[in-house]
Order: structure tokens, then sequence, then C-alpha cells
């Protein structure tokens, strides 16, 4: 099966795809990035440099920040952040649907998946 990736470049610093949204989405599901960024296998530091990219790509934020403390921090969508998601969703679907037929042909003439030895590429010398 195929998969179709989506990445969108809005300039030069900002640019936009599956593995941000997928952040974004699991900021708002969690309300941290930090458990975000684990959640997805990466580290704290990873995680909030991509969302310091995308507050600073766009003219406002999209995951507000508390500090941390006592009491704890943490974050949170902005109304903003949904909508962008939403838009960047909406733009993957419709991406899917454009090129559906295009991509069922290229499917139909994928080699197999060899199941044996792979064949002598003719680099080697023989004995």
């Amino acid at each position: 099966m195929s998969k179709l990736t989506l990445r969108i470049e809005l300039g030069p610093h900002c640019m936009l795809g599956h593995g941000k949204v997928r952040l974004l989405e699991m900021i708002g599901e969690t309300g941290s990035i930090a458990a975000a960024g684990r959640a997805l296998g990466m580290s704290y530091r990873r995680a909030w440099q991509l969302v310091d990219s995308l507050n600073h790509g766009f003219s406002k934020p999209l995951v507000a920040t508390q500090l941390g403390g006592p009491g704890g921090g943490g974050a949170q969508l902005s109304p903003f952040g949904r909508e962008v998601i939403a838009e960047f969703r909406a733009m993957e679907k419709d991406a899917k649907h454009a090129v559906a037929k295009h991509l069922a042909r290229l499917e139909r003439e994928v080699a197999p998946v060899p199941t044996g030895p792979l064949p002598d590429s003719g680099d080697e010398e023989e004995d």
C-alpha cells in the first residue's frame, strides 16, 4: 500500500508536515510538550525546537506554554493551532483524492517483493 506524504513550505522558515502536525495533535491530547515528544519517540529538546519553529513561523502562536514549578507547567494548543491542524488535515484529504487514480496506476506497476536470495549483481568476481 502506498502512502502520500504532504509537506508544505510556506516560507523560508515556515514548514509544515505530518510530523509537526502530529506533534501538535499530541500536545492537544497530553497538555504537555514533553509528554507529546515522548509519545512520538523524540526528546523534549527536539519537540520544543519544533514547537518554537512553528510559533515563530506563523504570525500567531500555535502552542501556548506555562512555566513549570511546584504546580507544574504545561502546554495547550491555541485556537489558531487547532485551525492549522484542521487545514493541514483537509489539504491531506484533498491531495489524496486528487492523486488517487494516478497512485493506483503506479501501484499496479510495483514489482513484487523478492522472497528468495537477491539476484547476483555481477559485481563480484567468480572463483
